[in-house]
């Protein structure tokens, strides 16, 4: 893992149903290890994000703005481990991560938090707020033969004042390598399954999923997928 920990790195997402998850393992145990702590494969996250009152954040991803910013706060359940991260996508589509870590999760942004806020970005930490809540379980492989982290998350929650939004049914995997042009076989499984890559943010889908009225066009075609999924899961 810690020859993996790719922060600077490429991203490939997938989205299909959690049912399909075992006929998918037996296919990769040939070229990956899974992360196993403490005789568990599952790890559960807990991620508070912050944006705007105004969903700024939010709305330049809808827009389709690269050199974009993720600003949010971690915690890994079961080693009660947290951090306060921040996440940049590039005009290169490369994902770019710092963090810090915390002692307890980060509800307001201050302190070391804003430090880094101010350092990593040009975002004024002073208009962010504590927006949503996205929770899940999450299992880790390491290739064998390649620089590339697979992760696997399902029982996909979303949370804010408004309610609880859940999607039991999907899985979503996200392959992230330091070079898009390394191999992975993953990728090549899925398109033997033909399982096409779609990209989706949590942050965003939490964000429609919680809040249907704010302006989502660009995301139709994935959430039409997603309702297609759980139809047939």
């Amino acid at each position: 893992m810690d020859n993996v920990k790719l922060l600077d790195r490429v991203d490939t997402k997938f989205m299909f149903r959690a049912d399909f998850i075992d006929a998918i393992f037996r296919r990769m145990k040939d070229d990956y290890y899974v992360l196993e702590i403490s005789g568990k494969r599952y790890s559960h996250y807990e991620t508070l994000y912050f944006d705007t009152d105004g969903f700024k954040l939010y709305m330049l991803h809808h827009a389709g703005k690269l050199n974009r910013y993720k600003f949010r706060s971690r915690r890994y359940v079961e080693s009660n481990l947290c951090f306060f991260e921040v996440k940049f996508k590039n005009s290169k589509g490369r994902t770019i991560k710092e963090r810090i870590k915390r002692s307890d999760i980060v509800k307001e942004i201050s302190e070391q938090s804003e430090e880094l806020v101010r350092s990593a970005s040009h975002v004024d930490p002073c208009q962010l707020r504590a927006k949503l809540w996205v929770n899940y379980q999450r299992i880790t492989f390491v290739n064998k033969h390649s620089q590339e982290r697979l992760t696997l998350d399902t029982q996909l929650h979303f949370v804010d004042d408004n309610g609880k939004v859940g999607y039991e049914g999907i899985a979503i995997a996200e392959v992230k390598q330091g070079s898009g042009r390394d191999k992975s076989a993953f990728i090549d499984l899925m398109k033997q399954y033909r399982i096409k890559e779609k990209s989706i943010s949590k942050y965003c889908l939490g964000v429609i999923s919680l809040h249907p009225e704010i302006k989502h066009n660009r995301f139709k075609p994935t959430l039409l997928y997603l309702n297609k999924l759980l139809k047939a899961s």
